[in-house]
């Protein structure tokens, strides 16, 4: 629904289409600008919650003998969406600012880690930016520590690199992150001065990093997302 109250382009068109949600299309521009899903590809969706995610990302994956991997955890419990899903998808109901990265490894194939970790979580909004926002950069920093584990710390300054949030979400992690390297890394978060640490973490990691607002983001939303690509090894 719009911040008016009323359906909007996007909200229609994933109904009609089987969406559970109309958050699938920002997914759907951000594969089609960068095709980050292919055939075979692992998948971790963080905040996977109510499934839309889990629909595009088994969707780009193609027929069921091209193999890969979809796995959600959302600390709702979430019903695999019927459509566009297969028995390549499976939930997980946790938290995963508690989940330990051995058992979030050990979720994926061979238990060799993900070719593909997107997170989508938000949290509550209470309207005071500056609290959204520094809750945000917690989700998008814990994200960001179970990908690429403690190389998360080498880019920052020694002041921050002390903070509980990075002591918390990356310095308590073992050295290796679960995601694979040449693999992709997507990061909600709400936009605030915390991203510019975000990108001078991540452009030394990845090949390329960048931002993007999706055309499905409302109007009234102050959500961004940073994608990552091709983690260095």
């Amino acid at each position: 629904m719009s911040g008016a109250g009323t359906p909007d382009f996007f909200y229609r068109e994933a109904q009609r289409l089987g969406y559970v949600a109309r958050s699938a299309f920002k997914l759907l521009q951000i594969q089609k600008q960068h095709k980050l899903i292919t055939p075979g590809s692992s998948v971790l969706d963080l905040g996977c919650a109510p499934g839309a995610w889990l629909q595009v990302a088994c969707q780009s994956l193609g027929p069921l003998k091209n193999g890969g991997a979809v796995v959600g955890i959302d600390h709702k419990k979430v019903k695999v969406p019927p459509l566009y899903c297969d028995s390549r998808v499976q939930t997980v109901c946790a938290d995963v600012m508690k989940l330990p990265k051995n058992q979030v490894r050990a979720l994926s194939p061979r238990q060799k880690g993900f070719s593909v970790v997107l997170s989508d979580m938000c949290p509550l909004v209470s309207g005071i930016t500056t609290r959204d926002a520094a809750l945000s950069a917690e989700l998008g920093m814990q994200a960001l520590g179970l990908a690429v584990g403690r190389a998360a710390t080498a880019h920052l300054d020694e002041d921050i690199r002390t903070d509980r949030l990075l002591n918390d979400a990356v310095c308590t992690a073992d050295d290796n992150g679960i995601l694979q390297p040449g693999g992709h890394l997507v990061i909600k978060l709400l936009e605030s001065e915390d991203n510019k640490e975000f990108s001078r973490i991540c452009k030394p990691l990845f090949r390329k990093a960048s931002w993007l607002r999706p055309k499905a983001t409302r109007s009234s939303s102050r959500e961004i997302y940073l994608i990552c690509l091709g983690l260095r090894s």
